[in-house]
């Protein structure tokens, strides 16, 4: 198993490559973990950042893999690790029968989950006064690397050749917030639906509380197999500041579709992503983590990188003491309230690449 210390080091820092082509290409713009690239260390996969200004200058240096594959990792010229980058997903190569390249469908995270973002457009990320600071949803779309509606029938088509020819375990459906009510909870389910009678492949649906939760029901149906609602940050300010547009969503509004997600998909199957160094200082995380995990919510905390292109693109990263403050005592209150990521069916929490967070829950590491 990796030292979280070091998975907190290379996250903070992020990575120069010798050999910038190792691996599968690193993520530019889009939903999720952006402008990184993936590692594995000791056998566990994380996504470290290579495409950012921190980056640009880490003290941490990957040289080119040798004939094995294997590549060694230095801080200031001395050696660290040896790691190995996953290979480029065979379903790379495939296009759908109307000529869509399959990666503009859906992408390869980590080295086995599959992830989309169903609609590329969002309510939010339309307006400047109302968007989520950190966001590139529009950023691959704008750049032609993706499509702005996925249907049913290609994310299913493309989920059944991941699955079979790059042993994808399972899939993170997101998307960007509809004008509706149902908050993309509607797309999703139609998705999800597609996929499960075309594979059989875990699902995670991502996407802002439906003001009905009725609609938790209706996704649960439809082959979802947990939900992640995403909080991003935890302080009224900084939610104002950073996201002011998400921000008009009450805590209390997240908190009982959180209740009521829980009591559809189970203890622990129902998640929210949490950027650390955003603002809220690591008590005020650490609270709000006590509170989601006294309901059955697991709060997958990850250091925030900034996205080139976007407002924060110059917000320096969390620094690894900051991630560690948070991390150690959060990794054994989520094994305390019955949780791990291990045990999630799908999603950000079980890949758990872009944080270190589940090697502390496997240390139990006191505060």
């Amino acid at each position: 198993m990796p030292d979280g210390d070091l998975i907190n080091d290379l996250q903070s820092h992020g990575m120069r490559l010798v050999d910038p082509g190792a691996g599968h290409e690193a993520r530019r713009g889009g939903a999720g973990p952006s402008d990184h690239k993936a590692i594995t260390i000791d056998g566990v996969t994380v996504m470290v950042p290579v495409h950012t200004a921190p980056a640009f200058a880490s003290p941490f240096l990957v040289e080119k893999p040798d004939a094995h594959g294997n590549a060694r990792v230095t801080r200031d010229g001395a050696p660290v690790a040896t790691v190995r980058f996953p290979s480029r997903p065979r379903f790379y190569d495939l296009t759908t029968a109307d000529g869509v390249p399959y990666s503009h469908i859906a992408t390869l995270h980590s080295r086995d989950v599959l992830a989309t973002t169903v609609l590329q457009t969002c309510i939010r990320y339309e307006s400047r006064k109302k968007t989520c600071q950190f966001c590139a949803i529009g950023q691959s779309l704008a750049a032609g690397r993706t499509v702005a509606h996925k249907t049913p029938e290609q994310l299913a088509e493309v989920a059944e050749a991941a699955v079979r020819l790059d042993g994808v375990k399972h899939m993170v459906l997101t998307t960007g917030t509809p004008a509706g009510k149902d908050r993309g909870a509607k797309v999703l389910a139609e998705s999800a639906r597609a996929i499960k009678a075309r594979v059989a492949l875990p699902l995670q649906g991502q996407c802002e509380p439906p003001e009905d939760d009725a609609w938790h029901q209706t996704m649960a149906d439809a082959g979802i197999d947990t939900l992640g609602m995403h909080l991003e940050a935890v302080t009224p300010e900084v939610r104002a500041r950073i996201m002011p547009g998400k921000a008009s969503v009450p805590l209390e509004k997240y908190f009982s579709s959180f209740a009521a997600a829980v009591k559809v998909f189970g203890w622990g199957q129902v998640s929210t992503y949490i950027l650390a160094g955003l603002g809220d200082p690591p008590e005020a995380v650490l609270a709000m983590c006590e509170r989601l995990t006294a309901i059955g919510v697991y709060p997958f905390v990850v250091p925030f990188v900034p996205i080139s292109g976007t407002p924060l693109e110059s917000h320096p990263s969390p620094s690894p003491e900051f991630m560690a403050a948070i991390l150690r005592p959060l990794g054994e209150m989520i094994v305390a309230a019955g949780m791990r990521s291990e045990d999630i069916k799908a999603g950000c929490g079980r890949c758990g690449a872009c944080s270190a967070l589940s090697v502390y829950e496997k240390l139990k590491v006191p505060a």
